[in-house]
């Protein structure tokens, strides 16, 4: 199983590094490249339409200001697409590109997770992958658990 995590510039790195550590904690196959709907349409096309046949089974795009990357793969793709609103120096606080990815027309679906919120994008993905794998859907169980366990403990400290 395999998730693509795509974004339209290299500066949005920082950001979706969260999605890509998250997935490799969970042992899932990533494969990283920089697919910009503005600069590089031919790009674009060509990996929304191959993802599927190429082992691809989820895709994460993020992207800042106008925030196309995600709905333009969307509209291409037969694959859950996951966006991440990137917060860009070009950006209206975010806003711009929480829309943009979130307001897709019916028929396009895009899944959007909060701004910067690339971890939750990975952790969505891993979601959907184990829908369909038994021993990842183990590790999610396992991965919640941790988070409980962190809650309980740190509400423990507060006595």
């Amino acid at each position: 199983m395999k998730v693509a995590v795509v974004m339209g510039s290299i500066s949005d790195m920082p950001v979706m590094q969260d999605a890509i550590d998250i997935l490799k904690e969970f042992g899932v196959e990533t494969h990283v490249d920089i697919v910009s709907a503005h600069r590089t349409p031919e790009k674009l096309v060509d990996f929304s339409n191959n993802a599927h046949k190429n082992g691809i089974n989820v895709i994460i795009a993020g992207a800042g200001g106008a925030a196309h990357l995600p709905g333009m793969v969307a509209s291409m793709s037969p694959l859950p697409v996951i966006g991440v609103p990137v917060k860009s120096s070009n950006s209206i606080d975010g806003w711009d590109s929480v829309l943009s990815i979130l307001q897709m027309p019916g028929g396009v679906p895009v899944a959007t997770v909060a701004l910067n919120g690339a971890k939750n994008a990975g952790l969505l993905a891993v979601q959907i992958l184990a829908s369909q794998n038994t021993e990842l859907l183990q590790k999610m169980i396992d991965y919640k658990l941790g988070l409980k366990e962190a809650v309980l403990k740190a509400a423990e400290g507060l006595k």
